[in-house]
């Protein structure tokens, strides 16, 4: 009886330690992430490797790329988190609505945990959950005085005056996302087999852009209304495939994250709020180029274009929120990420990527952006792993992302928006990553028939 107390104690606690880390992520996960807004990896292994690693799994984080991989990973905990720290920027010249000059987003350090548990059912078959931060978007613009001649028109041709960088006060985004996964996978031979339940929350604050209310299909849902949240769910499916003993292939696509509408800004994203999370799709190849050193070799799609909110851009006919109105005008990404680990000895591991991927945002797009600049494309990552003893991995990792800007002109007035003639926009972003992980990996293999009976 009492061994049975403790075993519900410990489920109790592995259950509220769940919900307090999803609290977490959601109190503390939002930044402008790196790929458009995904995180370029989850937990510190993907971290060194700038995100590769879909055809070769060695800890719990696997599930957040290749559910597949779990039945390669024992039985373990995972817990991590990051300090993100973007630095953002914008530069105006010949406007006449945007607030002219350079300028940087205030609040540029962010911390992103996760946590992550594997169990192996029997030599063949494994589930697990990981809980992460997808990274989100975030800005803090200034609020200074805006003296251009658009912002300062009388209504109905302007605001009649206003501060910060749209004329409507502080402009800014607060953006998370944060994930639940559970994943099942199962060994069939050389070929291993994983799906994914994926679980989303998604939470947003708008300010600064009361000057577009004019042009808004719902303008007491467009900005300034505090926090909404929105949820959904989707699936994550993948395989890796052992060619030879020392070569593999994985697949990992996901499929549309479906999300609740945000009805407090209805008058904002096309469709009347909605913000579904995109598809993404990634394959990649693992070689053992020796018994201590693997070379991987990824590449990603994120399909950005298929949510109209995201994908729609300035030029759009409708008034915002309209199912045809404007959005950030985000295309698709292709991503290649290359990734080494050389396992030294027992005790140390090194790891090394880098990672390029297409700008999401063009040039006609650059003046909504300002609310989202995410337009970084390279990485570059390092990481270490020390394992003291049997049980128990301590990790590093370390990004660099240097400086990208995209640079167009200045769009105004009502849909389909026009261009200022002789004006100029400039976003740009660079970033820094750090991420600490601890792993404990349980001795012994829970009984099969005990997992199955519970």
């Amino acid at each position: 009886m009492q061994q049975g107390l403790k075993q519900r104690g410990r489920r109790f606690a592995g259950v509220a330690g769940i919900g307090f880390l999803a609290l977490t992520t959601f109190a503390v996960g939002q930044a402008q992430a790196t790929e458009g807004y995904f995180q370029y990896g989850y937990g510190a292994r993907q971290g060194g490797l700038a995100g590769a690693g879909v055809a070769d799994s060695r800890d719990a984080m696997a599930l957040a790329l290749n559910p597949a991989g779990l039945v390669n990973v024992g039985r373990q905990w995972q817990f991590g988190a990051s300090i993100f720290m973007p630095y953002r920027s914008y530069t105006a010249s010949g406007t006449v609505f945007v607030m002219p000059g350079k300028y940087d987003s205030k609040d540029n350090i962010f911390a992103i945990p996760n946590i992550a548990y594997n169990n192996p059912i029997d030599a063949d078959s494994s589930w697990g959950f990981a809980v992460f931060g997808n990274g989100g978007m975030n800005t803090n613009w200034p609020n200074n005085v805006n003296t251009t001649a658009g912002c300062n028109a009388p209504p109905p041709f302007g605001p009649g005056g206003g501060n910060s960088v749209f004329c409507g006060g502080t402009l800014g985004v607060d953006m998370m996302q944060a994930f639940i996964a559970l994943g099942y996978a199962r060994r069939f031979g050389a070929l291993s087999v994983g799906i994914s339940p994926v679980f989303a929350i998604q939470r947003i604050k708008v300010e600064g852009l009361s000057a577009f209310a004019g042009v808004s299909s719902d303008p007491t849902n467009l900005t300034n209304k505090g926090y909404d949240y929105s949820y959904g769910g989707g699936v994550r499916a993948g395989l890796q495939w052992s060619l030879a003993p020392n070569f593999r292939i994985g697949f990992s696509g996901q499929s549309p994250i479906w999300m609740t509408k945000f009805d407090k800004y209805a008058g904002l994203f096309a469709g009347g709020g909605k913000f579904d999370i995109p598809a993404n799709l990634t394959a990649g190849v693992a070689w053992d180029v020796m018994s201590t050193f693997t070379l991987m070799v990824d590449y990603k799609h994120i399909f950005y274009g298929s949510i109209p909110s995201i994908a729609h851009p300035m030029s759009s006919p409708g008034f915002l929120g309209l199912s045809n109105g404007p959005g950030f005008g985000w295309h698709d990404v292709d991503i290649i990420k290359v990734g080494g680990e050389w396992r030294a000895s027992p005790a140390w591991t090194f790891r090394v990527g880098y990672a390029h991927n297409t700008n999401p945002i063009k040039s006609p797009d650059v003046t909504f952006n300002i609310l989202a600049p995410g337009v970084v494309t390279d990485h570059i990552t390092g990481g270490f792993a020390y394992k003291p003893d049997a049980n128990q991995t301590f990790e590093f990792a370390a990004a660099y992302v240097p400086s990208h800007s995209v640079n167009g002109p200045e769009k105004v007035g009502a849909p389909p928006f026009m261009t200022t003639a002789g004006s100029n926009i400039e976003i740009e972003m660079h970033q820094f990553q750090f991420t600490l992980g601890y792993t404990y990996e349980f001795a012994e293999a829970p009984a099969a028939t005990a997992m199955m009976h519970r």
